[in-house]
Formats: structure tokens, C-alpha cells, sequence
């Protein structure tokens, strides 16, 4: 038996005791296990026995975000992917993304080794499979974080003129701001709503409304929103809030509309890429035909 046909029956032994360490009949909880949800401030920490999944994640997340640092030094990232999961509400924290990211890097660098042997590849073009396959799996998973977190940017950008709007008639009827955003946060459904309900949370822990939309705002890093924000800041210095957030509606909603026209212009100009490269090939060959005519001519 080769080398590396034993540490591939390894690496699945592994994988399958991981696998069966979260089957209750095969790994049986504990008493202490059981009993721990129960105690004051206890953690949800289940199944953390020698070889589970529990454990075998507190192994190997502190690395596997060291990894990911070091990797997002090389990229040159202005933004946490920490941050990028909070904004866009995903489950995972920042150790089981790193962890998912670095397992996916793992398993394709796996396969790329079983690949390079297969193919009997040379050592250059071994280096580059075996390298830059669970490369491009890691900025797979960066890249697509990072489009999540642009999309949905985008969408608070775009649902911020009707939420401003709704803010803006709600203070002028007399509705205080925290009760404005409970209100727009228990009957919307977008990006903002789903925004509002984390400030609402907040609030209720003690957080000042201020405080909580500057967090939201830092948090969303959109600059119409931080705009809202600051007018919103001033709801204890004016008795003229709902005019205010009226006016900063209005900007928001130019804003939009610039960008949506800006984004219809673009596509328009992209339309006639393909047609200028269909009227150019024929147009170069109508022309080239006499010209290699006339070379001819003057050869002979």
C-alpha cells in the first residue's frame, strides 16, 4: 500500500469518526453534557468529547483564523470579514466561517494532490494544481462573503428613501424615534427592517437610540444612511424632526434615481459592444480583400 493511499484511508477514518461522533447511538451525551444547559450562564457546548465535532472545532478555529488573517493581508481587504457576516446576518460567526473556509481549502487541496498523481503531472504544473486550487477555494468563499456584503448595501441603499419616508411621517404624528423603528421594524420585511429589528434589540439592552443607529450605521457603512443617522441624532435638540428626515428622504431618493439612471446608461453602452464587433469584422474583411488585391497587383 503507497503512501499516499494510507494517509487518504486517514484522513476518512477521521472524517468518518467526526461524522458518527454526532449520532446519538454511536457517542452518547454525557450527564454533565446534559445537565449543562440548565446551570446559570452555562454555554450550549454539547458533544465535546476526544474525537467530535465540538472539540475537534475549538482545536482547530484559533489556526484556521490565523490562516485567514494572514491570507486577507495578501488580498489587501479594507474590511473584516467579521464585519461582513454581522451586516449581511449570518449565522456564522468568524471562527466557523474561517473553519468552513480552510475545510474547503483542505478537501480541494486533497482532491488537486489525487489529480496531480493521476494525471502523472510534472513538478511545475504539480506546484501550481496542488497551490492554487485551495487558493482559489479560499477566495471563493472571501469573494462570495464579499458579494453578499455589497448586495446587501445595495439594498439598504435603495430601501432607505421609503424607510426614511415612513420615519419622517411616523415623528410628525408624534411617534418618538425608538417607537418609529420598533414600528417599520415589526411591519417591513427588507434589508432595513431586518436592520431595524437588530436596533430595536439593542435598545432594549439598555442601548441609547442614538447610540444603536450609529452602530447600525457604522455597521452598514452606506453614506445616506449615516446621513439619516446624524439627523435622527438631533430628535432631543429640534422640534422640526419630521421635516428633517423628510428632506434627507427627498436626497436619498435623487441619490437613487441618479444611480439607477447612471446603471441604465451602462447597460445601454454594454448593448452595443457586440453589435460594434459584428459590424466590425465584416467591415475589415470587406476591406481587406481589395487591399491584398492591390498588394498583388503591385507585386506582379
Amino acid at each position: 500500500m503507497t503512501r499516499p493511499t494510507v494517509a487518504m484511508a486517514a484522513l476518512a477514518m477521521v472524517g468518518l469518526t467526526l461524522a458518527l461522533s454526532e449520532l446519538r447511538w454511536f457517542s452518547r451525551v454525557s450527564r454533565v453534557d446534559r445537565l449543562t444547559p440548565y446551570q446559570p450562564a452555562a454555554h450550549m457546548n454539547r458533544h465535546q468529547g476526544v474525537l467530535s465535532v465540538g472539540s475537534f472545532r475549538e482545536m482547530v478555529g484559533p489556526l484556521c483564523g490565523l490562516i485567514g488573517e494572514a491570507l486577507n493581508g495578501l488580498i489587501h481587504t479594507h474590511e473584516s470579514a467579521e464585519a461582513k457576516l454581522a451586516r449581511i446576518h449570518s449565522p456564522l460567526d468568524i471562527t466557523a466561517f474561517r473553519v468552513r473556509q480552510v475545510g474547503a481549502a483542505t478537501a480541494t487541496m486533497a482532491a488537486a494532490v489525487v489529480l496531480a498523481l493521476w494525471l502523472s503531472a510534472g513538478p511545475v504544473a504539480a506546484m501550481l494544481i496542488v497551490l492554487g486550487s485551495p487558493l482559489a477555494a479560499y477566495l471563493i468563499h472571501e469573494l462570495t462573503l464579499r458579494s453578499a456584503s455589497a448586495r446587501w448595501q445595495q439594498r439598504i441603499f435603495f430601501e432607505l428613501p421609503v424607510v426614511s419616508e415612513q420615519l419622517g411621517m411616523l415623528v410628525s404624528a408624534g411617534w418618538s424615534v425608538p417607537g418609529a423603528i420598533s414600528r417599520i421594524a415589526e411591519r417591513g420585511s427588507g434589508a432595513c427592517a431586518q436592520d431595524l429589528r437588530r436596533v430595536r434589540f439593542r435598545i432594549q439592552q439598555g442601548l441609547s437610540d442614538t447610540d444603536a443607529l450609529r452602530e447600525w450605521a457604522d455597521l452598514a457603512d452606506v453614506a445616506e444612511l449615516t446621513s439619516l443617522v446624524a439627523v435622527l441624532s438631533l430628535n432631543r435638540e429640534t422640534a422640526d424632526l419630521g421635516r428633517l428626515v423628510a428632506e434627507e428622504a427627498r436626497g436619498s431618493r435623487r441619490e437613487a434615481h441618479r444611480r439607477l439612471i447612471e446603471s441604465i446608461e451602462r447597460r445601454n453602452q454594454q448593448v452595443w459592444v457586440p453589435v460594434t464587433f459584428a459590424a466590425l469584422v465584416p467591415g475589415v474583411l470587406l476591406m481587406a480583400i481589395p487591399f491584398i488585391d492591390a498588394l498583388s497587383l503591385f507585386s506582379t
